[in-house]
Formats: C-alpha cells, sequence, structure tokens
C-alpha cells in the first residue's frame, strides 16, 4: 500500500437482538470473539492503526479483544457517524486512508480488503464501497450507480427505496475506504433529522456526491465475506462457514478429515500432513498437532500440544485412548475396591 491506512471498527452497540448478556463483539466464532477475527483481517492486510469504537459493555470488549488496538468510546450509540467522529481523534496525522468496518462480520477476509483498498487507491476515490450482489437483497440498503462511469451515486435503504432500486441486487455491506480528509471534512456536515435522531455514516457519501467527489465500489467475490450477525441464527450460520473454510484450508494442506460434517476445528490451530481427523472430533484453539497422527474418533483437544509419536512405532495413535487410559485404569480401581468392599460386608453378615 503506497498510502497509509488505518481502521475503525464498530463494536458500540447494545444488540438486544441476540438475546445476551455478553456483548455481541465478544461472541466467540471458532475461538475467537467475534471482532477480533475484523481486526486481524486489518492486520493481514498490513493495518498498524486500528482503533475499535466501544460502548456498551465497554469493559468487557475491551478484556476480550486485547490491547493491541486503540480504544474509543461512544457512550451514546447515536449511529455510525457519530461513532466515526469518536474515532477520529485517535487516527494518527499520518495516515491518509481511513477503513471503517462494522465489528460483527467475522468472516472478512483480508482479501477483500486488499481488494478493497486496491480498487480505493488506483481510481483515486474518495470513498470506496466493499458491495454485495444477492438474490434477495431484502431489507439492506442497494447501490444505486451511475449507469455510464459506474461510480456510486448514492445509497438508497430499503424501506426508502421505490420499485425500481428495490430491484437491484448490489448492496451495501457497511465496509468503506475513505480519503482521511474527506471523511473528516463531510462528517462535520451530518445531521440527525431522521426518525431515529442517529447520525448516520452514509450521509457522507452523499454529500461527496454532491461535491463532485468520485464514490466507487468494488464487488465482493464472495458475498459470505459481508455476512453481518445480528441474532444467534445468523452466528451459527457465519460459524458454519468459516468451519467449512478451516477444515478446507487444513484438508488442502495435506490432512485428512474423514467426515467434516462432525469435525469441529478452531482458527489457530496447527495439523500436519498425513494426520487422519476421524469423526465427532473437536480441537480447540492453541492446538498443535503433529505430522502422521489418527486423532478420534470422539475426541477433544483444548490447548493440547501432540508430538508426532508415530515416528517411534507403527501403531495405531489415539489421542483419546492416550488420554483417557488412565481414567478408565483408575475408575477400573474404584469399582474392585468397592466389590471387594461389598463382599466382606456379605460375609460379615452372612
Amino acid at each position: 500500500m503506497s498510502r497509509n491506512f488505518a481502521a475503525v471498527i464498530m463494536a458500540a452497540g447494545k444488540s438486544t437482538r441476540m438475546k445476551s448478556a455478553l456483548p455481541k463483539a465478544v461472541h466467540p466464532i471458532c475461538g475467537k470473539p467475534m471482532t477480533r477475527h475484523v481486526i486481524d483481517a486489518c492486520r493481514e492486510i498490513g493495518i498498524k492503526d486500528v482503533v475499535v469504537v466501544v460502548g456498551h459493555e465497554a469493559e468487557k470488549v475491551k478484556a476480550a479483544l486485547g490491547n493491541d488496538v486503540t480504544y474509543a468510546y461512544q457512550n451514546e450509540q447515536l449511529g455510525t457517524g457519530h461513532a466515526c467522529q469518536q474515532a477520529i481523534p485517535f487516527i494518527p496525522q499520518s495516515v491518509t486512508d481511513i477503513l471503517v468496518l462494522p465489528g460483527d462480520t467475522p468472516l472478512i477476509t483480508g482479501e477483500s480488503l486488499s481488494r478493497l483498498v486496491k480498487e480505493h487507491e488506483s481510481q483515486a476515490n474518495a470513498a470506496t464501497l466493499l458491495t454485495a450482489i444477492l438474490d434477495d437483497a431484502s431489507h439492506y440498503g442497494r447501490v444505486v450507480r451511475d449507469p455510464n462511469t459506474r461510480a456510486v451515486l448514492k445509497i438508497v435503504e430499503a424501506k426508502d427505496a421505490d420499485l425500481k432500486t428495490l430491484a437491484i441486487k448490489e448492496i451495501n455491506t457497511s465496509i468503506y475506504c475513505f480519503d482521511k480528509r474527506a471523511l473528516e471534512e463531510k462528517l462535520s456536515l451530518i445531521r440527525a433529522d431522521n426518525a431515529q435522531r442517529e447520525y448516520y455514516l452514509t450521509d457522507v457519501i452523499g454529500f461527496l456526491n454532491e461535491c463532485g467527489q468520485r464514490v466507487g465500489a468494488v464487488v465482493a467475490e464472495d458475498s459470505a465475506d459481508t455476512l453481518g450477525i445480528n441474532n444467534r441464527i445468523e452466528l451459527a450460520q457465519a460459524a458454519a462457514i468459516m468451519r467449512s473454510r478451516i477444515l478446507n484450508k487444513l484438508m488442502l494442506s495435506g490432512v485428512t478429515i474423514v467426515d467434516p460434517a462432525t469435525t469441529y476445528i478452531d482458527c489457530d490451530v496447527e495439523i500436519g500432513p498425513d494426520t487422519v481427523i476421524h469423526p465427532c472430533t473437536v480441537i480447540e484453539r492453541g492446538t498443535k498437532v503433529g505430522g502422521g497422527q489418527s486423532v478420534g474418533p470422539f475426541v477433544k483437544l483444548c490447548s493440547a500440544e501432540i508430538i508426532s509419536l508415530a515416528q517411534y512405532d507403527n501403531r495405531r495413535f489415539s489421542n483419546y485412548e492416550q488420554r483417557s487410559q488412565s481414567g478408565r485404569e483408575a475408575r477400573k480401581d474404584e469399582l474392585r475396591d468397592k466389590s471387594i468392599k461389598a463382599n466382606k460386608e456379605v460375609e460379615e453378615h452372612g
């Protein structure tokens, strides 16, 4: 990246639809808090300055996400534009462009963000949107483009759209890249003159167009990358997609997974080639398994480190059997002792 990018991640909302005492930003997906996945995607493309906007249950969110980011506080949840305003003072002066992302899009990848940044730079846009094409765009805001230049003219919320606009399948994902100076200028213009009395970041797009500053867009190659989570159903859907990605990556690296449908492996798990993972196996974050192993069935590994024992002998190695052997032996001893005691009592009272 020839320019200097920072990221602002929105994680301040209450998320009442999750029906949870746990802040949405810290709900775990494949071993990591939801918003941590977003932070890591930004790190993957080399962004050092990351500001996370927190509000509801801020201390819980900070404790879960870690201390390698900067936190800005949005004490009143007054909309996405207002959240961005709270983050701007924490952006270093050397930064030229700002990525803005919701904290509830854990499937976003470094690859998608890299494509967004490259489009933003190559077109010298004041703002660039990451959009998605959906067969059923339903309640999402529609992206209206200039038919000739393909520049973005406006974003129209579904509730405000006419039938022609509702027919558009390209939707706004709430992931943006802004020229920092343009964003700062236009944020000062937004007003809360709407039904919700909130400051909307999408208003910035309209202001940029009014001033003749180009707004572009790049379509996500995989619309799943942009999936936002608002309830437990969407949480489960996102987790299933992420698990599938993890398993596919492992299989392509030389790991055999006998039944992916019953295998649950977190992110940041290392497994060597020629290891076989049998059905009904759970491997949690932080676990390392060497090559040439046989794990499962019916195993749960929690932050374990399994060395490559296969090099010492040719017998089938089951981590479950090895881990459980001492427990079974202890149980046998307990049952034997109880049996001896019961026999003695029978003899004494016989």
